[in-house]
């Protein structure tokens, strides 16, 4: 080998060392980060989700890049942003393909308060999205200038739209809601919301990506539907074979199986990637191909889903932190479009699901907690938010604001919740 090859090995070295070096870096400060985010959370009865948002937050240009802003630079741009780019999307997808194996199909079944379900499903999905329409058809020639503005609305209208099942299922079963008649008709509520969302920002990126062009938006619907009936006759029986074959019940996760189903998601996300609709639809349809799955679910959540939560989340919020900048809204005209929007998005979802509960019979206070649960939408939120960032139809401007949202609509979920559970006779440790 000459010299000069050895040189530059020596170099090519030296710079993967010190990528690495504030790697390392950038991850010992969120993870740590985020748990004293969830420590603090908890300690003012928040679900642990909302203390990682906003430590993802405060890591950003928003607070650590404005009180320190050299120590920040210095932390997360010294190096390029490739390597924490990467781990957020692969922790997205691990996350998605959880989030699909934590969903309880049996809600959407639920034959007591079937009524109440389907009016208030309805109504909180419709009135935010025809709220999140007008407001972001208003909003895009003044926030994100040179977006196509049916594109940009369609995902404000999609944010607005959308209920935090996983988010809303734990702040539950901390309060001991999971088993009354509001807490059913919450969750299964959700859970609609959920399926319709998930396909609505499918169908919002598919339009996005042909530039709604009609035969070019049909195509790409034939293609993911055929990936989707694949998956569901093809895939999950193969899955369901390797399941009783490896018997989790009995042997548990066994490193050859959990081998098998992580090479599959990340196929499944490779090919909703090519089929134009994110890698993360592909996650999310395995791990609804196998909820039912009793056995492999518990083995998931117990061996791998810590790891999920405690190592790739908070790289995701801090990633979106980094994207978010409340300095950017400068203009007491800014900080107005920023409480327009958390003005409408919480009369979408607060005021669909009150009218509708009441006028399937329930009372103001059922109605209002009931309004109070749907309004909540934490992570969900800014994982459509972050696609339209990503898609170019939304600006850092429309991004923080819709950030802004996510965060206020899921930490007053709690202290409301408090406030008006034993109005309905539902005692509240603590009170």
């Amino acid at each position: 080998m000459s010299i000069t090859a050895q040189v530059h090995d020596a170099v090519s070295v030296h710079k993967m060392e010190t990528l690495l070096f504030f790697v390392l870096i950038q991850l010992t400060v969120i993870v740590l980060a985020a748990r004293i985010g969830t420590a603090i959370a908890r300690r003012f009865g928040q679900a642990a989700a909302v203390g990682e948002i906003i430590v993802g937050i405060l890591l950003g240009p928003s607070l650590f890049g404005l009180l320190a802003p050299d120590t920040f630079n210095y932390v997360f741009r010294s190096a390029a942003p490739e390597p924490m780019q990467m781990l957020s999307q692969i922790g997205l997808v691990l996350l998605m393909f959880q989030i699909g194996l934590e969903f309880d199909f049996a809600h959407l079944t639920e034959r007591r308060n079937r009524k109440a379900v389907l009016w208030v499903s309805v109504a909180s999905l419709a009135l935010p999205f025809a709220l999140g329409l007008g407001v972001g058809y208003a909003a895009a020639p003044v926030l994100s200038p040179g977006v196509d503005v049916t594109a940009s609305a369609l995902f404000v209208a999609t944010a607005f739209s959308i209920t935090a099942l996983p988010i809303l299922g734990r702040i539950m079963m901390e309060f001991g809601m999971t088993r009354s008649q509001i807490g059913v008709i919450a969750i299964s509520a959700a859970a609609i919301n959920d399926v319709v969302g998930w396909l609505l920002l499918a169908l919002v990126t598919m339009l996005t990506v042909s530039r709604f062009d009609g035969p070019g938006f049909a195509a790409k619907c034939g293609m993911v539907l055929a990936f989707l009936l694949f998956c569901w006759f093809v895939v999950r029986p193969l899955l369901k074979h390797l399941m009783r074959r490896f018997d989790v019940a009995r042997n548990g996760l066994s490193h050859n199986l959990l081998g098998i189903v992580l090479a599959v998601v990340f196929l499944a996300s490779m090919t909703t990637f090519q089929l134009g609709i994110f890698a993360i639809f592909g996650g999310f349809m395995m791990g609804v191909i196998l909820h039912d799955e009793s056995a492999f679910v518990e083995a998931w959540k117990e061996r791998i889903g810590p790891f999920v939560v405690v190592f790739f989340l908070p790289i995701f919020f801090t990633y979106t932190g980094l994207r978010t900048n409340i300095g950017s809204l400068d203009s007491m005209a800014a900080w107005g479009w920023c409480a327009l929007i958390l003005a409408l998005a919480t009369i979408g979802k607060f005021g669909g699901a009150y009218v509708s509960a009441r006028a399937v019979g329930l009372n103001r206070h059922e109605a209002s907690i009931l309004g109070i649960m749907m309004n909540t939408r934490a992570l969900m939120e800014l994982i459509i938010i972050n696609v339209g960032y990503d898609l170019g139809v939304i600006s850092q401007q429309m991004f923080t604001m819709l950030v802004i949202m996510a965060i206020v609509s899921t930490v007053v979920t709690s202290p409301c919740l408090r406030s008006w559970l034993p109005r309905i006779g539902m005692p509240v440790a603590g009170r």
